[in-house]
């Protein structure tokens, strides 16, 4: 499942724009530490739903915005927008995750040069 065939692009695009706001209001987001706060999302979400109850989630500032960007999105669109499942809602989280490492390559701050001017 790539970005051009997905039946829930748009649940990617919601994630893209938190993503982007959060690190237009940090500087020192890099894309390490996105990534870092995707995985933490992951579990905050899940806990959401009732699930992940043992693990913990990071309270490192600069991640508390897209953790709770990503909480919102999936409270938002989770079972309620074309049979969107927590399973489907957490693969495209991950789905993002494995774009910000991809551009990290070419700088700590390469996804948001990437997405910027998309969203």
């Amino acid at each position: 499942m790539d970005f051009s065939n997905d039946e829930h692009l748009d649940v990617c695009q919601n994630i893209e724009v938190g993503l982007k706001a959060q690190y237009e209001l940090h500087e020192d987001l890099t894309d390490t530490l996105c990534v870092f706060a995707l995985e933490a999302a992951k579990t905050a979400v899940k806990q959401h739903f009732g699930f992940a109850r043992n693990e913990k989630v990071t309270p490192h500032p600069l991640a508390q915005g897209i953790i709770a960007w990503c909480v919102g999105v999936g409270e938002e669109r989770v079972g309620k927008v074309n049979d969107l499942t927590l399973k489907d809602y957490l693969n495209r989280v991950d789905k993002i995750k494995r774009s910000v490492k991809r551009h990290s390559s070419q700088g700590q701050r390469a996804y948001y040069e990437f997405i910027k001017d998309y969203l």
